[in-house]
């Protein structure tokens, strides 16, 4: 069952509904390390400018967001980015994130990214699924990468190439 989404450019005074949805991911304990959102300010400043998208519902809610951040400073890793996608409680299961990353990848190509990579807690089922199902390919698991709250958290390092961009 999917749900009619206009997707759009993320901007500013989206904040607080993204903010919310970061907030429901942060809550699974299995989306990010992240025990807290950033404001806006940091939000900001740590993802590329573009592409970073919304799902809105026909009523104008923000149903999901995606983003990219740079992976290094370095020029060579110009067209590498990793990839941040969050779908509201609401909204989960019904085609929303699939929409997301589906013109995210798009738009990434057409700013040149070559190279997309995403780092998922191997819990994370449904986002592992997701990703595969967009190209995305497991390269390895990165184990005891990080502690959450006492406890070491292995992380699932997937990656997908462009077949356009950087050719």
């Amino acid at each position: 069952m999917g749900t009619a989404l206009s997707i759009e450019a993320l901007r500013p005074e989206d904040w607080p509904a993204v903010r919310s949805i970061y907030l429901e991911g942060i809550a699974t304990g299995n989306a990010t390390f992240e025990l807290s959102p950033p404001d806006w300010e940091t939000w900001d400043a740590g993802h590329l400018s573009a592409p970073r998208i919304v799902g809105r519902s026909e009523s104008g809610d923000v149903m999901g967001w995606a983003a990219l951040s740079a992976v290094s400073g370095r020029c060579v890793y110009a067209g590498v980015a990793e990839v941040s996608i969050y779908v509201s409680e609401l909204a989960r299961g019904r085609g929303v994130g699939r929409q997301l990353l589906t013109r995210l990848i798009a738009n990434s190509e057409n700013n040149g990214i070559w190279t997309l990579q995403a780092g998922i807690f191997p819990e994370n089922v449904p986002s592992i699924a997701l990703h595969e199902r967009a190209g995305f390919r497991i390269v390895g698991k990165r184990e005891r990468l990080g502690q959450m709250n006492g406890r070491w958290r292995d992380v699932i390092l997937m990656e997908r190439r462009s077949a356009i961009a950087g050719q």
